[in-house]
């Protein structure tokens, strides 16, 4: 992998060495029962093209660097790519995103698992961005969860930092969240929270809360963080006036949220609104790699 595109995955905060181990997978499958026949008998080894990744709808950008991982994996040189729209930006139908001049061969080959990263990753991105934009004017950010398609977890959270989210935790060790089940195996709250701090005094710690009286016994615990799970927005409010006692204190709402009423949940006063949706039930953001005649 070339310099620039390293510095470029490090400031993106994404992984190489994880990055080039999905693209490969991605195009072992194409490759799974041999070469791409088709352009080995229809297009001369030395043809060269130029194409455009294009954007066929409205949306915002994610996967820009994975694409220049998969035609550097191919061997498609990059000298040959300009990248016209970066990740973050918005696109309207018609917009070009990549222009990709060189040996037709690779480019073809690379096309689909570049498409796929970026419809994929697009997607997340507008999903989000869609509710960024709903929190315009409030003091709240949405955030993604650990719902995410298997092995692409680095990627679709980025992907949510493109449309403007910010991140949960990304596994399981680098965050608590103390949810209904540990503190049915602790005993309660109070026990659950001195036994994650016990084990690791200084990692971020959240609970989740049902109910307001549980949001009381949390902030006894000396809580800071608290997950509002599935309550109503008269029980977000009242959660929000609760914890306005104990200065600190950052409430996030979860749990059937909709799009629709967000501004609402985040004019309550939460910080954060959890949606998992934004990595699992997204739509893939339209585009497509198309040569120029």
């Amino acid at each position: 992998m070339n310099r620039n595109l390293l510095e470029t995955l490090n400031r993106a905060d994404i992984e190489p060495l994880e990055l080039q181990r999905l693209v490969d997978l991605a195009l072992a499958e194409d490759l799974r029962f041999g070469p791409d026949v088709t352009s080995d008998a229809t297009i001369p080894s030395d043809q060269v093209a130029v194409g455009d990744v294009t954007a066929r709808a409205r949306g915002v950008v994610s996967g820009v660097p994975v694409a220049l991982v998969v035609l550097e994996t191919v061997g498609f040189p990059l000298s040959g790519v300009t990248v016209v729209r970066n990740d973050g930006d918005s696109v309207e139908p018609g917009s070009v995103v990549l222009e990709i001049a060189g040996p037709l061969r690779p480019m073809l080959l690379a096309e689909r698992t570049l498409l796929n990263f970026m419809t994929h990753l697009s997607g997340i991105a507008t999903a989000t961005n869609a509710w960024a934009r709903a929190l315009e004017g409030t003091n709240c950010k949405v955030r993604d969860t650990r719902k995410t398609t298997p092995g692409l977890r680095q990627l679709e959270k980025y992907a949510v930092r493109c449309g403007g989210g910010t991140n949960h935790r990304m596994g399981l060790g680098d965050a608590a969240l103390i949810k209904d089940n540990h503190i049915a195996a602790a005993g309660g709250i109070v026990q659950a929270v001195a036994a994650v701090r016990s084990a690791d005094p200084d990692i971020e710690l959240e609970v989740e809360c049902d109910t307001l009286e549980q949001v009381r016994e949390a902030l006894s615990a000396h809580c800071s963080l608290i997950l509002l799970d599935n309550m109503d927005l008269n029980e977000i409010k009242s959660a929000v006036n609760i914890a306005r006692e104990s200065p600190g204190v950052r409430l996030e709402a979860s749990g059937g949220m909709e799009l629709a009423g967000a501004g609402a949940v985040a004019r309550t006063g939460v910080n954060f609104i959890a949606v998992g949706a934004l990595t699992h039930s997204f739509s893939a953001l339209d585009l497509g790699l198309d040569l120029r005649s």
